[in-house]
């Protein structure tokens, strides 16, 4: 999910997308300020039962997605959509579950995440359908398999190569801004440690507490290790100038969670946003100047979109004020355009939408922002 928005454990999601079949939202107060940044907002996605987690191509003619939309697989599968014709085709296999899928900065390969090499990925994908069509509910949580890999598709051959094989979550990766380096986040620590009693229980009922960020040459080799911190450190981006990695970071208990940057080598940890409550999906806007992210600050299921300067000096600026959910925002490469998850349409699920963006207007609105109360992680 991905932006990689996954919630951790009980509540969570890299991507939100999937919580919003479940949850009711309360109304929001409509503001008209949300016209200030985002202009001719429009829904992208209509096929399946939900979309969502949409990245560019560097040249922003086609993204990639995930969506429930393959007969006789009720789990996300990646799909690239032509932004001009409409027109999507099929990146991974139709089988298993799949998320977070990131475009190479050449615009050659897809990377993502999928599950469809487990030997019982069928076999899970007939209990989910059983179990829907039984008219069941279950409480949401995001499935963190340990069958999860990271793969990439060539564009032009159409080869298939897998770049991880530990037992464990490897997912929510993207690519560095030139291309020889891939962050992500892993669970596999969670599978290596000494199941004392704390860290037993924690792999049994909350696997996500182990997850962490790790890196590793984009053609695959070594994976080392960048946070060594409890509770769930996921869904890693670039800054456009590749000088510092973006993420976000849920404490123990898995209910809190902000926005962090991090030099390459994972020195220099700086938390930019202190909100008191689940902040995530974060995304650097190509100016290098500002980070979009996605925050329930207004309510336990009301998520909307913020905004906050890349050194975390000022106090975020709330960018969506329509009822619903808003979260996995991400600009375009030529910075004029935002593409989110969101609810707003209010159907089943979530699906994908896309709006003009006012770049002068968010300049100018963290100018105006209040500074932030010194803080000890700044």
């Amino acid at each position: 999910m991905p932006n990689h928005g996954k919630f951790p454990g009980r509540l969570h999601a890299c991507a939100v997308v999937f919580l919003l079949a479940l949850v009711s939202f309360g109304s929001t107060s409509a503001r008209a300020d949300e016209s200030d940044f985002l202009q001719r907002t429009r829904r992208l996605t209509f096929e399946g039962r939900r979309a969502g987690e949409g990245y560019w191509s560097a040249d922003d003619l086609y993204m990639v997605l995930q969506s429930e939309r393959i007969e006789g697989n009720p789990f996300y599968q990646i799909f690239r959509l032509d932004l001009q014709s409409g027109e999507s085709d099929l990146i991974s296999t139709g089988v298993g579950k799949t998320t977070c899928a990131f475009f190479s900065p050449d615009g050659t390969d897809i990377l993502f995440a999928s599950s469809h090499l487990d030997p019982q990925a069928e076999e899970k994908q007939r209990a989910e359908l059983e179990f829907r069509a039984s008219g069941q509910e279950r409480r949401y949580s995001w499935d963190y398999d340990e069958n999860f890999d990271l793969f990439v598709r060539s564009l032009e051959s159409g080869e298939l190569r897998r770049l991880t094989d530990a037992l464990g979550y490897d997912a929510e990766a993207s690519y560095s801004p030139d291309g020889n380096w891939i962050v992500f986040t892993s669970m596999r620590h969670g599978y290596e440690v000494d199941p004392a009693a704390e860290t037993q229980e924690k792999l049994d009922t909350d696997i996500s507490w182990f997850g962490e960020i790790y890196i590793m040459p984009a053609e695959g080799g070594e994976q080392r290790r960048l946070t060594h911190t409890a509770g769930y450190d996921g869904g890693p981006f670039f800054s456009p100038d590749g000088g510092r990695i973006l993420w976000r970071r849920f404490d123990e208990s898995g209910l809190i969670a902000d926005i962090w940057t991090m030099a390459p080598d994972g020195s220099d940890q700086r938390q930019l946003t202190d909100f008191g409550c689940m902040s995530w999906a974060p995304y650097f806007h190509p100016s290098g100047e500002y980070i979009l992210f996605a925050s329930n600050k207004m309510g336990f299921a009301n998520f909307e979109i913020y905004m906050v300067d890349a050194e975390g000096v000022k106090e975020p600026v709330r960018i969506t004020q329509t009822e619903g959910f808003d979260g996995l925002p991400v600009p375009s490469h030529g910075g004029d355009r935002i593409a989110f998850t969101s609810s707003r349409h209010k159907g089943e699920g979530a699906q994908l939408f896309l709006s003009n963006w006012n770049h002068e207007a968010a300049l100018a609105a963290l100018r105006e922002a209040p500074e932030r109360a010194p803080h000890p992680n700044r």
